[in-house]
């Protein structure tokens, strides 16, 4: 697999998000269906946290498990601690400074402003994703990296989902929004896999997933805000267990097939 097609199959892998980006649009449904989805989106997005912080864990515990590299892991580590910060803090900071009407507002931002940093964090994590297509091409691995760009490819879709999850029934996005979105959350993919193709850094994988967890946190927890009424706590409910297992059961089909 050459460059030119690792770089076309990573885009690939990364604009398949653009199949569930449309579902933002759907109008006309009850507020507890509303609540339900948006909270479908917020499970899948747990799931791609607790993936996400199981993914960067592993060169930090390689480090000093098998190589036993102490200066390594306490770099990995660094980066990881530095890196979560980042994303958690900045990305609140970003919130308070540009996102609300007024900065230290106790409102939960608006649905359309939540799907802006939904699609940013999962950005953050898909060009991870686009390191390890590259990286894995770059080293001749070639059915493991097809097998990567089409595992990715399927998860990206049903990212779409997590990035207009609160935008279902609430503020109809517009098709320039759907198309920034999907550019934002899938972009990365095709990014990444230029870099990984070129570029092999355990430091990069960490730096880029440790971001992308702490983003993921604090998006979570504006989900949880937004959808806290009393009376549609049962909705939520489901709507958070049902997502978390769409998630899980994608990624373990994923997995027992092999990618």
């Amino acid at each position: 697999m050459n460059f030119i097609q690792t770089v076309v199959l990573g885009a690939i892998a990364g604009f398949t998000i653009y199949l569930g980006l449309p579902f933002g649009r759907i109008t006309k449904i009850s507020e507890g269906t509303r609540t339900f989805l948006s909270m479908f989106s917020a499970g899948i997005l747990l799931f791609i946290l607790f993936d996400v912080l199981s993914n960067l864990s592993e060169p930090i515990k390689a480090a000093i498990t098998e190589n036993k590299n102490y200066p390594q892991f306490f770099i990995l580590l660094g980066i990881f601690v530095v890196g979560f910060g980042l994303g958690l803090l900045g990305l609140i900071a970003f919130d308070q400074r540009f996102m609300r009407s007024k900065p230290g507002a106790a409102q939960p931002s608006n649905p359309t402003r939540l799907a802006f940093m939904i699609a940013t964090g999962i950005g953050l994590h898909n060009f991870s994703e686009g390191l390890a297509i590259g990286q894995s091409a770059g080293r001749g691995e070639l059915a493991f990296a097809a097998l990567l760009i089409i595992g990715f490819g399927l998860h990206n879709a049903t990212e779409g989902f997590g990035i207009v999850g609160p935008l279902v029934g609430e503020n109809r996005p517009s098709w320039g929004f759907i198309g920034l979105a999907g550019l934002i959350g899938g972009g990365p993919t095709f990014v990444g896999t230029i870099v990984g193709y070129f570029f092999l850094s355990d430091a990069m994988f960490v730096l880029f997933l440790s971001l992308a967890a702490g983003a993921l946190v604090y998006i979570i927890g504006e989900l949880f805000n937004m959808n806290r009424r009393s009376g549609l706590k049962f909705y939520a409910g489901w709507g958070l267990f049902i997502g978390f297992l769409f998630g899980y059961f994608t990624d373990m089909i994923l997995t027992i097939a092999g990618v």
